[in-house]
């Protein structure tokens, strides 16, 4: 299928890894030229080694919570590859775990200030130049928590929610300029964050990096009926359609790669 994007500029958050890197990857393998940034102290050097004999790739650190480090990151891009056409934001974290009365404000704080206002900053600094274009694709990272909480995810929960409505918010406001705006929203992929979480549940349980995968399934996400992790390429093939010409009658959507996760229609 010609996705129809060649040519086209591309910034992709949280890209130093994982589902981000994946999206990177596939961008450039239609020809776009792209930029990936990721918090200081990642491994961007090493994204941008693995990336770049498939196309015209650039690195540039930036801690999105930083409103400093936003624009700085849009000016080198901008001087070095032009205004992003393209916007694929993968950047975030859990955040604050734990029963809810026992977790702080700056543990919400936190995590609101990367998930949610990390995607807030980065839109508002890519928006003027595709409204200008008449031509924009927005992809934000959502989740399957955004519709289905768990206890003890509440702030992960909600700033994943928060993007659901900003995303939709975004699509009703900028669609008369053909700046199209979704969500992908993941369930249970591997990447180092999920990784994480499975090693921290097999040393308090006392059991393998495996059998916190399988137990986890189990217990904790009964509707995943392919009983396994997602694989990050999974996920970035749903992103790349979205960033395509082959998307352009979808707008204010969500698709969720998800192995069947959430159990409800509405949801």
């Amino acid at each position: 299928m010609n996705l129809d994007i060649a040519g086209k500029i591309a910034l992709v958050t949280g890209a130093d890894s994982g589902m981000g890197k994946e999206t990177a990857r596939m961008l450039l393998q239609e020809g776009v030229r792209v930029a990936i940034t990721d918090q200081p102290g990642g491994d961007l050097a090493k994204s941008i080694e693995d990336l770049k004999s498939l196309g015209e790739v650039i690195a540039v650190e930036a801690d999105l919570t930083r409103l400093d480090d936003v624009k700085t990151l849009f000016a080198k891009v901008r001087e070095q590859l032009g205004d992003p056409d393209i916007l694929v934001n993968c950047a975030g974290v859990t955040g604050a775990t734990g029963d809810f009365l026992e977790v702080d404000d700056e543990g919400w704080h936190s995590t609101l200030n990367i998930n949610l206002m990390g995607a807030v900053r980065v839109c508002r600094e890519a928006i003027p130049a595709m409204r200008a274009a008449k031509w924009g694709r927005i992809v934000l990272m959502s989740s399957e928590d955004a519709v289905q909480p768990y206890v003890d995810e509440l702030a992960y929960c909600a700033s994943k929610a928060g993007i659901s409505s900003l995303s939709k918010g975004l699509s009703k406001a900028y669609g008369c300029d053909n700046v199209l705006v979704n969500t992908v929203s993941p369930a249970f992929i591997a990447t180092p964050m999920t990784d994480k979480m499975m090693q921290k549940r097999a040393d308090e349980k006392g059991m393998s990096f495996d059998e916190a995968i399988e137990t986890f399934l189990e217990q904790e996400r009964p509707g995943m009926t392919l009983k396994r992790r997602g694989k990050a390429d999974e996920v970035a093939s749903a992103i790349l359609f979205l960033c395509s010409e082959r998307a352009s009658f979808i707008n204010g959507a969500d698709i969720r790669v998800d192995s069947g996760s959430v159990m409800t229609v509405a949801g």
